[in-house]
């Protein structure tokens, strides 16, 4: 293992967007690599990974604390242990940690879990934390998805709703995905096995969705909010369920904008609508974590990744990926 250099390249939220996210949001700099504290682990950041909920933290405080202008933007990573003064770590574990957009960082134990080896490595970011797992425990938790009913999920090119549609065909659903652009909504259909998708971007969106959900739709993973959910909710059998995991059409705008047919049509057709994080379900890890195995290594689930190398384009890929140009997982390689 080589030693730790002197510089910690990092890169810093200059101030919190009002609008669109833009290049000058952001700034590198070069900072000092941190000395771990008593139960600390000094990690080297491999990969980064990229979601739309990295914009909404710099919005407001969700279930993490809002970002501050001037702060090391934040972010999820996949990195290496090198120095521990943490119980129960060591140099040459891998881990999980909010370790944000830097080459080091030192994070508190509690922060940090522990992984085991898998290859490639990058299946450490996009199946085996938290996409797999919110799609999982999204789909099957809190949308209890059952064999024989249609299920619709947005953002269905993206990370999380590639794996939600495969986990549904899996459980023997009827499958449509929601996606941007006739590119993206072939591939789910020929290579992800989906029934249909609809190209939200292609005019008369209602019409098309209709046409796709004949028999209505009793499951709805919910990754975009805005137009889309509208849309959905009148396409929802009584007692459907709408599963909320993420709003990324109304993250990247200074107007966002409400739904309508909430309450009225949740009412009138006894819909259940809630919203989760992963951790609500941590309990149950090691259950989701052997299906979402066993699911890679048949060939059921295939894990789409979108790799860009360097930590100096992590907010160009943060705002490609906002407007939609990812298919499947995207992440930062920082250090190889």
């Amino acid at each position: 293992m080589s030693p730790t250099p002197a510089v910690n390249r990092q890169i810093l939220l200059l101030e919190k967007p009002s609008g669109k996210l833009a290049p000058h949001h952001f700034r590198l700099v070069d900072g000092q690599v941190p000395s771990p504290e008593n139960g600390e682990a000094l990690l080297r950041v491999l990969l980064v990974s990229l979601d739309a909920a990295n914009r909404a933290w710099m919005q407001a405080a969700t279930y993490r604390s809002e970002l501050g202008a001037g702060a090391v933007m934040a972010g999820g990573a996949l990195a290496e242990v090198i120095e521990s003064r943490a119980d129960g770590f060591k140099p040459g574990d891998l881990v999980f940690a909010d370790a944000g957009w830097q080459e080091y960082a030192a994070v508190p134990a509690v922060g940090l879990t522990r992984l085991e080896r898998a290859e490639p490595l990058s299946h450490l970011i996009s199946l085996y934390t938290t996409p797999g797992l919110t799609a999982y425990f999204g789909l099957l938790k809190v949308g209890q998805a059952k064999a024989g009913e249609t299920v619709v999920v947005s953002a269905a090119a993206g990370s999380v709703g590639s794996l939600v549609g495969q986990i549904a065909k899996i459980k023997g659903c009827r499958v449509v995905g929601v996606a941007g652009g006739a590119e993206k909504c072939d591939w789910l259909v020929r290579e992800l096995g989906f029934d249909a998708a609809v190209d939200y971007k292609a005019g008369d969106f209602h019409k098309a969705l209709k046409a796709a959900t004949p028999d209505g739709v009793d499951v709805y993973f919910d990754n975009v909010g805005g137009d889309v959910l509208e849309a959905m909710l009148f396409r929802m059998n009584e007692r459907g369920r709408i599963v909320c995991c993420g709003a990324v059409s109304q993250y990247d705008t200074a107007t966002p904008r409400g739904v309508r047919g909430v309450p009225g049509l949740i009412v009138v057709r006894r819909l259940r609508m809630e919203g989760f994080i992963v951790h609500d379900f941590q309990d149950e890890a090691s259950t989701a974590l052997a299906d979402l195995r066993a699911w890679a290594t048949s060939g059921q689930l295939k894990v789409q990744e979108d790799i860009i190398d360097g930590l100096e384009n992590l907010p160009a890929a943060l705002i490609g990926l906002l407007a939609g140009e990812n298919r499947g997982k995207r992440m930062v390689r920082v250090i190889t």
